[in-house]
């Protein structure tokens, strides 16, 4: 599995880079607000601008590959990361860095959709070898991100900003030099795509599903940090425990859960456990031991749902991958955009506790969902588990077959 052409892995390190960007702030919320005089929820908008952003830009970036090819669609996603980021932190007001935010937030999106896409086209063996080495360069740059930004934050918040211009950069140019052409393939597809992808109920069950989860998630990453009060490198060091269990429960757990038990039971059991962890932050969200611990174990419910749920994606439609990453990534992010905002909201309006209830409140929904869903999504376990030899098209024209039968 870790034999794979250069591109793969210049791909794979470009995507550490890009994952850094979602954790790297995290450190830095209570100081911003601190130093510009912001609430919570002002300073959450981080988060909701960045996802919004990324969520509607999703939409696009499949029309946008097919026309120009994945390579220049990476490169221009890391050039506008590179200009965003950079004058985020130059800014002097919140709005001001809520808006470049949000400009971070479409390159992200340009170079997400079409990182994962090229790397499961790209990569050798199977479909859910694939997907564990995204998860990995996923796991490493979340995990590094708090890690980075709590150190350069100790320093000045302006410092993790400035950080992810110069280390996109250098994935701007390891991508630009580096990764072969790889011109537009095929016919280019259309705007409606990803819309009328969603009509599958199987990809509309994973996105309704990833929606709710990334309520948890982002109540987790974006108010977390408020209600521990702790300096930008306590609070790094804090999820970057949490992002290397992340890292190592998506990586070694989830393959072996996978092909003990299923892929939709596997993100079954790892959404359960996530709920639980929020349920216990809820109740003892005063006793800052009890957080940080439920902090540090939530990375391993997160990592297992990555990428079982991210490889339940990939099947979940007969639809080119793709145009299912943009459909599924649009339907997800709006939970991701949400959930900050309103985190902040209501511990502002009512207590530090209620943000927790709500979050495990939107991930049981979301175990409601997969298992109401389940026999849409009968083709993501038809195939074979991770290890296995790749899906060719006639295989997994059976697949559907055997699904829709």
């Amino acid at each position: 599995m870790w034999r794979q052409p250069k591109n793969v892995y210049i791909v794979a390190f470009a995507c550490v880079i890009a994952f850094m960007g979602i954790g790297l702030v995290d450190p830095i919320l209570k100081p911003i607000a601190d130093d510009l005089g912001a609430s919570a929820s002002q300073v959450s908008l981080l988060f909701t601008s960045y996802m919004i952003v990324m969520a509607v830009a999703m939409l696009i970036t499949g029309w946008v590959s097919s026309r120009i090819g994945a390579k220049r669609t990476l490169v221009s996603g890391l050039a506008i990361i590179v200009v965003g980021s950079a004058l985020a932190g130059s800014m002097d007001s919140v709005t001001g860095i809520i808006g470049w935010r949000g400009v971070w937030g479409l390159g992200n999106a340009l170079f997400i959709s079409t990182a994962l896409a090229t790397i499961v086209k790209s990569a050798r063996g199977s479909i859910g070898q694939a997907i564990i080495l995204y998860e990995a360069a996923l796991g490493v740059g979340i995990a590094a991100g708090p890690l980075v930004g709590g150190e350069l934050g100790a320093i000045s918040w302006r410092g993790p900003f400035y950080g992810v211009a110069v280390l996109m950069s250098i994935a701007l140019l390891l991508t630009l030099f580096a990764l072969p052409a790889t011109p537009a393939e095929g016919t280019p597809s259309r705007l409606s795509e990803p819309f009328a992808a969603l009509r599958h109920k199987g990809l509309l069950t994973v996105a309704i599903t990833s929606l709710l989860y990334n309520f948890g998630f982002f109540t987790l990453l974006a108010f977390t940090p408020f209600v521990l009060d702790m300096g930008a490198h306590t609070i790094g060091l804090i999820f970057f425990g949490w992002g290397v269990l992340l890292a190592l429960t998506s990586v070694v757990v989830a393959p072996r859960l996978q092909a003990a038990i299923g892929t939709i039971n596997g993100a079954t059991l790892a959404l359960v456990g996530f709920a639980v962890v929020l349920f216990v932050m809820a109740v003892y969200t005063t006793d800052k031991a009890v957080v940080v611990a439920c902090v540090v174990v939530a990375g391993a419910f997160l990592g297992v749902n990555n990428t079982l749920i991210t490889e339940a994606v990939m099947k979940s439609a007969p639809v080119e991958r793709s145009v299912a990453s943009a459909a599924y990534s649009f339907v997800r992010f709006g939970g991701g955009a949400i959930a900050p905002y309103l985190a902040g909201k209501l511990g502002e309006r009512y207590n530090v506790h209620v943000p927790f209830w709500v979050g495990a409140v939107a991930v049981c929904l979301a175990v409601a969902v997969l298992t109401a869903g389940r026999a849409s999504l009968r083709r993501v376990d038809a195939g074979p588990h991770h290890g296995a030899p790749a899906i060719d098209s006639e295989d997994e024209a059976q697949i559907v077959t055997i699904a829709d039968a």
